[in-house]
């Protein structure tokens, strides 16, 4: 494995901000640890990076030992790039010369030339002999991934890189930044608390809770098969109907029966809360079943509607844009659930 940490924990007195943290990654993958403010995922980074030692556990790449307790591996000597949430370009030096600042192993001419190929990858070619203050944000991050990539590093991390932009800049950049990662082969470990922007660069993704790995997955297993509920929870939108197994693969809710896919076995009689995304439930005006509109989020595309049932509980569905109903409405739904997750009541682990 590229990057590997083996029961990594860090300590701060008597708090535990990483708490037996194990992860890995091939060359070439790009991992995201994901998660609310305060879960350890930048402290996990930092302890990556060599600017915090490690209380127990170990850290590897390439098979290389770069922390364990009583052992810390200077930062310079870990080959690692890093991308910073503020950026941390020199204001007064060039776009070039800010790329090649950490190539001081190479003659001045061969910075250089290594500098432009980097701009050039990363599309600010013709921007080498701006200042930082001359860019817009995203630029500016484009530069900062750029300087980290240009020493050739074995591993690159990204610390909350897109926090500063705006909504729309940020996916953006985010597609661009993993398309460059990707072109490069590079192995990259993003820390965010956005899972958008996690879902748009990451292959796969740690789910962070009070210093945990909750779950490690790919985007699209942890939301459609969320291991925990607040896997569930954190990941997409989404709501728990209650209800009970009535078969192996078969859960009676107040929207009828739902069943699982893929061969459940679940224990008759079990009450559980059944998690329904906004995609399983789907608008039909031929069905029987009717929720009430009770609040509508304009999307472009869709609308998500807040869909009040008789017994007072609620659903989320996604709708195309031209259905428009009014709030206090009545409509048609089915749920056309792919993939069933349900919690046992009161239970934090799926079934």
């Amino acid at each position: 494995m590229w990057l590997e940490l083996r029961d990594v924990v860090r300590r701060f007195g008597e708090r535990t901000a990483v708490n037996g943290l194990t992860l890995s990654l091939p060359q070439g993958a790009i991992g995201c640890l994901l998660g609310p403010s305060g879960c350890g995922k930048t402290t996990a980074l930092r302890c990556i990076a060599g600017f915090e030692p490690v209380d127990g556990g170990a850290i590897y790449a390439r098979g290389r030992l770069l922390a364990e307790p009583g052992f810390m591996l200077s930062p310079e000597r870990r080959h690692i790039g890093m991308v910073f949430q503020d950026y941390a370009l020199f204001p007064h030096l060039t776009v070039l010369e800010n790329v090649a600042f950490g190539l001081h192993a190479l003659e001045r001419a061969a910075r250089l030339r290594r500098a432009e190929e980097m701009l050039e990858i990363v599309g600010l070619g013709e921007h080498r002999r701006h200042y930082p203050h001359q860019l817009s944000g995203g630029q500016q991050q484009r530069v900062a991934l750029a300087r980290a990539l240009a020493p050739r590093p074995e591993l690159v991390l990204l610390d909350e890189p897109f926090s500063s932009l705006d909504v729309e800049l940020r996916e953006r950049l985010g597609l661009e930044v993993r398309s460059v990662l990707k072109n490069l082969n590079a192995t990259a470990l993003l820390v965010t608390h956005d899972q958008q922007e996690a879902f748009a660069v990451a292959d796969v993704v740690g789910v962070m809770r009070a210093g945990r790995l909750e779950q490690c997955a790919t985007p699209y297993e942890l939301y459609h098969r969320p291991a925990s509920r607040f896997v569930a929870d954190f990941i997409g939108q989404g709501v728990f109907l209650p209800g009970e197994i009535v078969g192996s693969d078969a859960v009676r809710t107040e929207v009828g029966i739902v069943r699982a896919n893929g061969g459940a076995r679940w224990p008759s009689g079990t009450l559980v809360d059944l998690l329904l995304r906004p995609d399983d439930v789907v608008h039909d005006d031929a069905s029987e079943l009717r929720a009430e509109v009770c609040q509508r989020a304009f999307r472009g595309a869709q609308f998500l509607y807040t869909l009040r049932l008789p017994s007072g509980a609620q659903l989320l569905s996604l709708v195309p844009s031209h259905h428009d109903h009014a709030i206090g409405e009545h409509i048609g739904i089915r749920i056309e659930a792919d993939h069933v997750v349900a919690f046992e009541r009161g239970g934090s682990v799926a079934l």
